[in-house]
């Protein structure tokens, strides 16, 4: 007979470690699917220096920490891709490229993907001086000249850190003022490598096997630049990954799950956490209080 879960968690981030590990406390038949690796973005995050009681920790050892204690309460983490969720005579079924789980209840925990430029030639130097993740590809451009582009606290931070090893860093941002938090702005003034650009937009990539510069455009003057950078590390936001769910439960326009503190979705049985949730702020700790949240929604609803 085939093994019925209570509940299948897809994503192994913050969120979904965390509602593994309460619905391994509360006695529930549990399986968690990840593609990536258990830890999600956290584990492309240099230091966390807001999540409570950990101080500055990496993402990666904070990611490790919450995989550990996950395995350390029984928890059966698989490596698959998830291509399909079915409802087959009130079963649930989510079909990955390796099989299919039946399950009782289903747990969004799928995340963000980070937002592309959308101009030409990005993908193709992705891996080639273009980056989405200055944490993971800093270390290769020591002594030179980058760009990060966007203006939240995500492009603040990760200028940060590379004008720690970097000789000069261009944040690249639309608009003439930060969106990031006040604190990390202030930062910025420690970084005499650290030059704005403001009212500015990336109009082309420079290079024919690897990046070798951009052309950057002024948006108020028209005014186009060069600028030679080695790396370009674009920090522009995150589009949810939901499309799995596209029609079997209510999002909004940018494709966020609609669900509540409870983490309930339209749909009984499923529930959404983590950056895959519409909600106002998308942090490690408030994916981590949706993850305890739909264990206690979906605990009741039994």
């Amino acid at each position: 007979m085939a093994e019925i879960y209570d509940v299948v968690i897809i994503g192994a981030g913050p969120a979904g470690l965390t509602a593994t590990i309460y619905a391994l406390r509360g006695g529930l038949k549990v399986l968690t699917i990840e593609c990536a690796g258990a830890g999600g973005q956290m584990l492309q995050t240099y230091a966390v220096d807001n999540y409570p009681g950990l101080p500055g920790i990496s993402g990666i050892e904070l990611g490790e920490k919450m995989n550990e204690h996950a395995v350390s309460l029984g928890a059966k983490i698989i490596s698959e891709n998830v291509v399909d969720v079915r409802f087959e005579d009130f079963r649930k079924m989510v079909v990955t490229d390796k099989g299919e789980y039946e399950t009782k209840n289903i747990i969004i925990a799928t995340g963000a993907s980070h937002a592309k430029l959308g101009i030409a030639r990005e993908e193709e130097l992705a891996g080639m001086g273009v980056s989405y993740c200055a944490t993971c590809d800093g270390a290769f451009y020591q002594g030179a000249d980058v760009a990060v582009v966007g203006g939240g606290d995500v492009a603040v931070e990760d200028a940060i850190f590379l004008a720690n090893s970097c000789a000069n860093v261009y944040l690249i941002h639309r608009r003439d003022s930060l969106r990031a938090a006040k604190g990390v702005k202030n930062q910025l003034r420690n970084h005499e490598n650290i030059h704005i650009i403001w009212d500015s937009v990336v109009e082309s990539l420079e290079g024919e096997f690897e990046l070798e510069g951009l052309k950057v455009r002024n948006l108020k003057t028209q005014e186009v630049m060069e600028l030679p950078v080695e790396g370009m590390f674009v920090a522009v936001g995150i589009n949810p990954t939901t499309d799995l769910f596209s029609g079997i439960v209510e999002m909004d326009e940018k494709g966020y799950v609609k669900a509540g503190e409870d983490c309930r979705t339209s749909i009984p049985g499923i529930y959404a956490i983590g950056d895959a949730r519409k909600k106002p702020l998308r942090q490690i700790v408030t994916a981590v209080a949706d993850g305890a949240n739909a264990i206690e929604s979906l605990l009741r609803d039994r």
